[in-house]
């Protein structure tokens, strides 16, 4: 059979007297091959068609929705559950298994597990679902990002414990693929895999990435097994004895600093105080915060912070700050406890990753796109994302000292956030904005129109192909400081006008953008806001000019009524 590329081409029902190189067949290999598939697809139904539920058992996911399997089918192609059947069901009635029970020490999601149980049915492994292996970060060409390795990381946890070996080799080659392309972190699932399956080639060569990347012991320690930690560690004295012996620690200092790391395992703040007061070692020299934002809980983490005596920005060896630890980790308290107390959130990693990136790169397309519903918990990954990137946004001009070609996009999403407010002033407050702007010079910058692209994908411009890099980080940086200049004159002299533009940008802009969108319910909502919006502006507006007026000052130029002709134009643009 031609290899075309996909894990079906080989993976499937075929009989030694199928011809597939494109000859002539006998009738009874056509009549073979059109029963299979036939068969194949009349089984796949099984799966898919509700109308056809006869399954047997039920089999609970992770999410703790039940998938029905059918027990014959299972143990005629696995011989992990013809065993289980054969014991019998564990309870009275339907019978009903675990899959985190059933797949130990390793988990496999529902998607997979479904891919899993098509295969075993219908003897045709399909392509991984999109929204399931591929990551939310848009410059990821989706070969090595995190979501791609679990579910294939997932898949041989299934193949391996449920024994169906052409799948098991199958996954390994695969896994194997990923290996030298992924990042060291996104290492540690395949290898933790390839240990508990016995895939000792896998798992070597899992090992000998991991020895050469700059990984501390401490974290790999937390992670792996302790025979295998061994075997890194006799890698990288096989592999450079020389260096190893270099980035050895004081054997005095490493105890200090391990016993900080055990405290905070204790989560023994006082512990952390003592230590540091009976030896002259800092939070920082142990690497403390960074410890705590990876493997403790998020009080700790505010404890810790609470100390003052570390730095929150601080990179580690590896050129990663808490934050980033914290973005690997996924978890929205301890990022907002790092964000609160000072952390940049546009410090970038030595390969120039952002926190943001970082959990973008995690995520997976379905968890971040799925809407949650009233009362539902919301996914931690979207919620990550999203706190990260509202305090980029915050901090328009935090993300100075990022590199091209991560500064244009760093500069793009400033522009972005600086032209829109700048474009809503305009509309609210059309005098003032205007004063704000000339004293600036921002008319006399190259335009961009914030509002009409604020939901593209952000193109300030046609490309101009004699523009260089140099010249384009001018450029931006040109219109985003007229643009931030603006802003503070905004904040100046128009103080009440310039915090109901924060608070518009801050919580309503999403929702308020287009008044049509959604339900009936929700489109009611909106437009209640939006008529408190209006109040919010008049109100403002009244409070600056009396301000102006107690101050001696010209009172603005603008009137009540061109401000009721803007909101009525903005009424008219969002729709």
């Amino acid at each position: 059979m031609a290899n075309t590329g996909e894990p079906s081409s080989s993976l499937s029902f075929t009989s030694s007297s199928i011809v597939s190189n494109g000859s002539s067949a006998p009738a009874g290999a056509n009549l073979e091959i059109v029963s299979l598939s036939r068969l194949s697809r009349d089984l796949e139904r099984l799966l898919i068609d509700s109308e056809l539920d006869c399954s047997d058992a039920d089999v609970v996911a992770a999410d703790g929705n039940p998938v029905g399997v059918h027990r014959f089918i299972l143990a005629a192609r696995s011989p992990f559950f013809l065993e289980l059947f054969a014991r019998g069901a564990c309870a009275e009635g339907r019978p009903r298994y675990e899959l985190r029970e059933l797949v130990q020490p390793g988990k496999v999601g529902r998607e997979a597990f479904l891919a899993f149980l098509s295969y075993l049915y219908t003897g045709k492994l399909r392509p991984a679902p999109v929204d399931v292996s591929t990551c939310v970060d848009d410059m990821c060409a989706h070969d090595s990002c995190r979501p791609a390795i679990n579910f294939a990381v997932e898949l041989m946890y299934a193949s391996s414990v449920f024994q169906i070996p052409e799948l098991v080799s199958l996954f390994q080659r695969r896994l194997n693929n990923f290996v030298d392309k992924a990042l060291v972190e996104d290492v540690m699932p395949i290898l933790m895999v390839a240990f508990h399956s016995k895939r000792d080639q896998l798992l070597a060569h899992c090992i000998q990435r991991v020895a050469r990347s700059d990984m501390h012991d401490t974290y790999l320690e937390k992670g792996v097994p302790p025979e295998v930690v061994d075997e890194i560690k006799l890698a990288r004295k096989k592999s450079k004895p020389d260096e190893s012996e270099s980035l050895a620690l004081d054997p005095i200092q490493e105890k200090r600093i391990r016993r900080i790391h055990r405290a905070l395992d204790s989560d023994d703040v006082e512990l952390v105080k003592l230590l540091l007061s009976e030896s002259e070692i800092t939070l920082d020299d142990a690497y403390a915060l960074h410890y705590a934002a990876a493997y403790c809980d998020s009080k700790i983490v505010s404890e810790v912070l609470d100390l003052g005596l570390a730095d929150v920005n601080l990179k580690d060896g590896r050129g990663y700050t808490p934050l980033h630890m914290a973005a690997m980790r996924m978890e929205p308290a301890v990022i907002v406890s790092l964000l609160s107390k000072g952390a940049s959130a546009s410090d970038t990693t030595e390969d120039g990753r952002s926190a943001v990136s970082i959990c973008r790169r995690l995520t997976r397309a379905k968890d971040y796109n799925t809407k949650t519903e009233q009362g539902q918990e919301a996914n931690k990954d979207r919620i990550c994302i999203d706190i990260l990137e509202r305090e980029i946004m915050r901090n328009p001009l935090a993300a100075e000292s990022v590199t091209s070609p991560l500064l244009a996009d760093c500069l793009h999403m400033k522009l972005l956030y600086l032209e829109n407010r700048v474009a809503f002033a305009r509309l609210f407050f059309p005098a003032e904005a205007k004063v704000a702007m000339k004293i600036a010079h921002a008319e006399s910058t190259t335009e961009f129109a914030g509002l009409s692209t604020s939901r593209s994908s952000g193109n300030l411009r046609e490309v101009d192909l004699n523009e260089t890099p140099v010249m384009r980080d001018k450029r931006l940086r040109s219109r985003v400081d007229a643009l931030m200049k603006t802003v503070e004159l905004g904040q100046r002299y128009f103080p009440n006008c310039s915090k109901v533009l924060d608070k518009f940008m801050e919580d309503d802009l999403p929702d308020l953008f287009y008044l049509q969108k959604g339900t009936l319910d929700e489109q009611k909502i909106k437009r209640m806001r939006f008529c408190e919006l209006k109040d919010d502006v008049h109100r403002a507006f009244n409070e600056d000019r009396a301000v102006s007026r107690r101050s001696g000052l010209s009172s603005s130029s603008s009137s009540s009524s061109s401000i009721k002709g803007d909101l009525k134009q903005q009424k008219a643009v969002r729709k």
